[in-house]
């Protein structure tokens, strides 16, 4: 079996936000690969933002996967964890209430992401 991993952002009960690496089983299917289980969802949406995207703590609007196409972040916790993700890398946010996170591009580029609404 392999896995595909990607990171949690999540607040706890006291507001605060944290990571979180998780790995999601993927089963092989032959010829076409490794697949996971399907996920139910509700919505899809594609992103630009300018190169000089710095926002500031904000939480979640919806519990959502981030696919990131191009470019390089850097995510802080409320607790001052940074950690940087560039293409290629998903995150799933759920951190819809407490302190939030802050998301700032890292390259002098557009960033191009799709977000995925559960």
């Amino acid at each position: 079996m392999e896995n595909f991993k990607l990171t949690r952002v999540y607040a706890n009960e006291a507001g605060d936000s944290y990571f979180e690496d998780v790995e999601v089983p993927l089963y092989s299917k032959g010829p076409i690969g490794y697949l996971s289980e399907n996920f139910e969802v509700k919505d899809l949406s594609f992103r630009k933002v300018s190169p000089e995207y710095d926002y500031d703590f904000h939480t979640a609007p919806a519990r959502q996967y981030i696919i990131l196409l191009d470019g390089e972040i850097e995510i802080e916790t409320s607790l001052g964890e940074k950690r940087i993700f560039g293409a290629g890398d998903v995150l799933f946010v759920e951190d819809t209430n407490g302190k939030g996170h802050r998301t700032k591009n890292l390259q002098a580029q557009e960033r191009k992401s799709i977000f995925v609404t559960i």
